[in-house]
């Protein structure tokens, strides 16, 4: 598995599920965008301040968020897509 450094966040993408237009016609995927939408599997040690001093990460491993739709590095391991986002690119929590 990765282990992401300083303020960075591992997610893996939740795929959306079958999608169908208002008139009823089901969405390839090679039409459908990417996710937006994932779950935590591993965070970074914090970002590190000018002065030396380490500010813990928001998000905790578990957390399902909401990300920007362009941010990160996507990666696939083990046959599961992955996203390595900076923590700003989270934009929401899921409570």
């Amino acid at each position: 598995m990765l282990k992401p450094l300083g303020d960075r966040v591992l997610v893996e993408i939740i795929e959306e599920t079958e999608q169908k237009t208002a008139g009823g016609l089901y969405v390839p995927d090679s039409a459908k965008e990417k996710s937006q939408r994932g779950k935590v599997v591993a965070v970074g040690s914090g970002k590190t301040l000018d002065n030396g001093t380490k500010v813990a990460l928001e998000v905790k491993t578990g957390d399902t968020v909401y990300f920007a739709k362009y941010g990160g590095t996507e990666v696939s391991l083990e046959g599961k897509n992955y996203s390595i986002l900076a923590e700003r690119d989270i934009l929401a929590i899921v409570e």
